[in-house]
This record gives C-alpha cells, sequence and structure tokens, in this order.
C-alpha cells in the first residue's frame, strides 16, 4: 500500500511496514544507554538500528530520529553517528561530524534517539553477486588497471540501477528510501516514553529529514544541514555532486526543494548552511533561505535559517546549535 499526497506519489512510497524490533544486544557508556535493534522492513534484508538513550533519565522523553548522511560510503550507515571499533564508521564520524558521535551527543543531551540503516547502506546493502552487467564491465576495467575495488565502489556505481529498478516497480530510490524512515519513526514513536517527535539529519540525511516531515505531520521540529538549496542553481553544474535521493523525476516540476523541506508549515525548522560549502552554489543556498523565510512568515510553524562559515560538514558547534534548538521546540 502506498501512502497518500503528492509526495509521497511522486516518489512512489510505501506505506511503513508494521514490524516488532528484535533485540541483539545492550550496553552503557559515557552516560548513554544503548540498543542495537534488527527489524523487517516491506522488503529486502532486515534493518539494523541503534536506540540511544540517557543512561539516568526522567519520563517523558522527546524522540529524535537521527538520519545518517550519504557521504558516498554505503558499507556502513547510522554506525557512523556512534562511538563504534569499525574504521570505516570511525572515518565518517571524523571527516562528517568533527569527530562527534552525534546520536550519543543528543542522548546525553536528554533525548530518546533512533538511527538506522537506510535502505543501501550498511545492513540493507545488496549482494552483487552476481555483478550486474554495467557493474561487472566498469569492476572488470578497474581490476585490469590494478585495483581492487571494494563494496563501496561498487555501491556508488550501482546507484543508478537501484533507482531504475525502483523506477520499474513504481517507486524511486529516495522512495524506498522514505518506507525505511517512516518505519523508524512509527517504532520511535510507538515507545511507550517518547513525547513528541523531531528528526535531524546531515548532506543525504537532511534531504531524508526534509522528505519526512513532509510525508508525516507528527513530526514537530526538523533540522536540515547542508542539505538546502533552489533547484536552478543546482542544475546542471552541481548535479552530479548529488545522489538520486535529490533526482527523483519530476521533484522540480512546479515545486522547489524548499517547497519539499517547508512541507505543510506547520513544524519548527532549522536549516543550517555552510558558507563555503561545495555542495550547493551560494545564490541557491541563500534563495532558499530567503524562500523558507517567506514561507513560514505566514505558517503555524517558525523558521529558522544559520549560515556558518566553512565546509560542508556537521562538526560539534553545528550540532550543539541543532541541540539547542530541539531541545526548545521539544519540551517535555
Amino acid at each position: 500500500m502506498r501512502l497518500e499526497g503528492e509526495l509521497a506519489a511522486l516518489l512512489g512510497v510505501l506505506a511503513p511496514a508494521r514490524t516488532q524490533p528484535r533485540t541483539v544486544r545492550a550496553w552503557q557508556r559515557g552516560g548513554v544507554a544503548t540498543t542495537e535493534l534488527l527489524w523487517q522492513t516491506a522488503f529486502g534484508p532486515p534493518t539494523r538500528a541503534w536506540l540511544a538513550l540517557p543512561s539516568v533519565r526522567t519520563e517523558p522523553l522527546p524522540g529524535i530520529l537521527a538520519l545518517h548522511c550519504h557521504a558516498g560510503v554505503k558499507s556502513v550507515g547510522a554506525q557512523r553517528l556512534f562511538t563504534t571499533t569499525d574504521p570505516v564508521a570511525e572515518r565518517l564520524r571524523h571527516e562528517c561530524y568533527g569527530g562527534s558521535a552525534l546520536a550519543e551527543r543528543l542522548a546525553r543531551a536528554g533525548f530518546a534517539v533512533l538511527a538506522h540503516d537506510a535502505f543501501a547502506w550498511g545492513s540493507r546493502g545488496f549482494r552483487l553477486d552476481p555483478e550486474p552487467w554495467r557493474l561487472r564491465t566498469t569492476m572488470a576495467a578497474l581490476r585490469a588497471a590494478g585495483g581492487e575495488p571494494g563494496y563501496d565502489t561498487a555501491a556508488a556505481l550501482h546507484e543508478e540501477t537501484v533507482a531504475k529498478f525502483a523506477g520499474v516497480m513504481g517507486t524511486s530510490f529516495a522512495g524506498a528510501v522514505a518506507h525505511d524512515d517512516l518505519t523508524a519513526l512509527d517504532i520511535l514513536a510507538g515507545l511507550p516514553y517518547v513525547e513528541g517527535l523531531g528528526v535531524v539529519g546531515f548532506s543525504g540525511g537532511g534531504g531524508r529529514a526534509a522528505v519526512l516531515t513532509a510525508l508525516d505531520r507528527r513530526i514537530r521540529a526538523s533540522v536540515i544541514a547542508c542539505m538546502m538549496s533552489t533547484v536552478d542553481e543546482l542544475y546542471p553544474a552541481h548535479l552530479d555532486a548529488h545522489s538520486w535521493l535529490l533526482a527523483t523525476p519530476g521533484i522540480g516540476h512546479g515545486r522547489d526543494w524548499p517547497d519539499v523541506a517547508f512541507g505543510r508549515g506547520e513544524h519548527d525548522q532549522l536549516v543550517l548552511y555552510a558558507a563555503d560549502d561545495a555542495l550547493f552554489p551560494p545564490e541557491g543556498m541563500a534563495r532558499a533561505d530567503a524562500l523558507l523565510r517567506t514561507r513560514f512568515a505566514e505558517a503555524a510553524g517558525t523558521y529558522r535559517g544559520v549560515t556558518v562559515p566553512g565546509p560542508h560538514r556537521f562538526d560539534g558547534p553545528m550540532q550543539e546549535r541543532a541541540i539547542d534548538f530541539l531541545t526548545a521546540a521539544l519540551p517535555t
């Protein structure tokens, strides 16, 4: 069954799966109690996720769905938002998040935080055996040149094949990801001690946050970090900097990316822009900020746009801004 609504229909979003998470293991460290979970969505392998709570808590807790970035690395997903022994996740945590474990930091600030592997990442990745025809040809050429390309190289080359298949099946790459995100949001909302829902995401995760907020009116607060521009300025020069998450056919017809982020305008929203973000043109970010200010000026929700100096990232000081915003927007 697909969700109703213009955006849901455009993306081909399947309704969230009715699923029961299973506990894999649990531990406490640094004031955070973490539980690793598994659950099944409507398709593909089980989803691996992590629930982070304050070790000492007073209920109820506001719930935050933390959405990991793309970063061109699909071998790991939400692990990059935690302190872990996985070397790839740790590299991403330092390169993209300034060394901060976003999910743990949110939990220490008093939130119930759920972070899951999105469709095509980590536990939700693909078995590329046998390799698809075009991927097989390219991988063979890379091996012949003396390299040994790993899963992340294969996954980057494979994304357009996934987008093709999703379109044939009546959905889209972004729609399949949104199904996973909606399923995770349902699980978070169903926790008996959670009251009030927010979402936060960086880069590709920020795009997911915008889509999810537009799809589900239960979200009261949304943080989008380094993932906002008007469409006209993105194309054509910046098109190749982004994945199929930002390029669903028809997404720019009669609407703009700030329109997706605005949704119904019933939520409180923080958008963080990086002044030297190589993935987004300054003109596009400035126009998006102006459009969102105009749209929210007559809406029930609120908007705050903040431009910080420096490149594309979601580091500690930016995370602190997000935490302050979410704390004010989701009081218990």
